[in-house]
């Protein structure tokens, strides 16, 4: 099983980093509901610590408090394409230092905690908004994609 010890410092910032970074991404995708789907972010990690003991390193990951420096985005636009960056940077070093199942969980993580930040706030009468779904499918490719 890998750890947080198979990391350096700042590549366990990168990897602390990417669900946090999805879920900024989903809540900036459309208008309204930023308390709800923050809260919707929050009750993710809670979610994931409940299941502890499935992977050690998704139990490290989630028993950290989600954080993300979020001034260094000047737009929507620089957030949208550092945070995919960051994002994909995140879960190759995920996929190079962990298991296959490992890397498994950390994309499933990272896009379960986005579908919840997606649904916690009707927009339009519609559960997730076509903006968070384009965030989601974003996400979803820049998880899969080698990084740069």
């Amino acid at each position: 099983m890998t750890t947080k010890a198979a990391f350096t410092p700042e590549q366990w910032k990168v990897v602390l980093e990417g669900p946090p970074t999805a879920g900024l991404l989903v809540v900036t995708a459309s208008h309204g509901g930023m308390f709800r789907e923050t809260i919707a972010m929050s009750k993710a990690y809670t979610e994931a610590r409940a299941e502890h003991g499935e992977s050690e390193l998704l139990d490290e990951i989630v028993a950290a408090k989600p954080a993300m420096d979020r001034t260094r985005y000047h737009s929507p636009e620089e957030l949208r394409s550092a945070g995919l960056g960051h994002i994909r940077d995140a879960a190759a070093l995920v996929n190079s230092k962990a298991t296959a199942e490992e890397g498994d969980d950390y994309r499933r993580f990272v896009l379960t905690l986005a579908g919840k930040v997606a649904a916690a706030h009707k927009e339009q009468g519609q559960s997730v908004s076509p903006g968070e779904a384009e965030a989601i499918q974003q996400i979803t490719e820049a998880l899969e994609a080698p990084s740069s």
